[in-house]
């Protein structure tokens, strides 16, 4: 009798075991599967010569890949934190420059596909396989979209020559003396 629940007790033991080992294989599948969707998307960008590259974006799938994975077995917070991480990085890339008359903001799309790398390796750690591939197959459409030549007439910039610039607007005396007005009061600053 003493034999017999040992081989069943060993049964349940080599069960479990086999479950988890099956389970860490498919998290580093998934693990892998985040790093090469982020690297594919980071090799778009170093192609393009913006300022986060190849290693930028393997990095940012695979610690967001990690953190899905932890959020998934029950800490659902490290979400959270790479969402905050991932806005200190992006913002770290958004730079501002004034060049005579023009004001140029550089860096808004690779801040923007390191946020879209963050959710697509995020969506590989949760063991969503499918949703993960689609996202990067669409961010790398629309980060190349200007240079396939077929759609190029989607591109905001071929256009842009046809259309004027709005013009400034022209301010009356009491808004550039910081003056506000306040319709209906009459006597008391504005028009009746």
């Amino acid at each position: 009798m003493r034999h017999g629940r040992r081989a069943s007790h060993f049964a349940q033991v080599t069960g479990y075991t086999v479950r988890l080992v099956l389970s860490s294989w498919t998290d580093l599948l998934d693990l892998l599967l985040g790093l090469v969707l982020a690297f594919a998307l980071g090799f778009e960008r170093e192609l393009r010569g913006a300022g986060a590259g190849i290693r930028v974006f393997s990095l940012i799938g695979i610690g967001a890949a990690l953190a899905a994975m932890l959020a998934h077995h029950g800490a659902p917070n490290a979400l959270a934190g790479v969402i905050t991480g991932i806005g200190f990085i992006g913002g770290g890339l958004v730079v501002s420059q004034d060049r005579g008359k023009a004001h140029m903001i550089h860096g808004i799309t690779t801040a923007s596909a390191i946020f879209t790398t963050a959710a697509i390796g995020a969506t590989a750690g949760q063991g969503r396989p499918l949703p993960a591939v689609a996202g990067t197959v669409l961010a790398i459409f629309v980060l190349e979209l200007r240079y396939i030549r077929p759609l190029g007439f989607l591109d905001p910039l071929r256009w842009a020559d046809r259309f004027d610039n709005d013009p400034p607007a022209v301010l009356d005396h009491a808004e550039q003396s910081g003056q506000t007005r306040t319709p209906g009061f009459g006597a008391f600053g504005g028009d009746m």
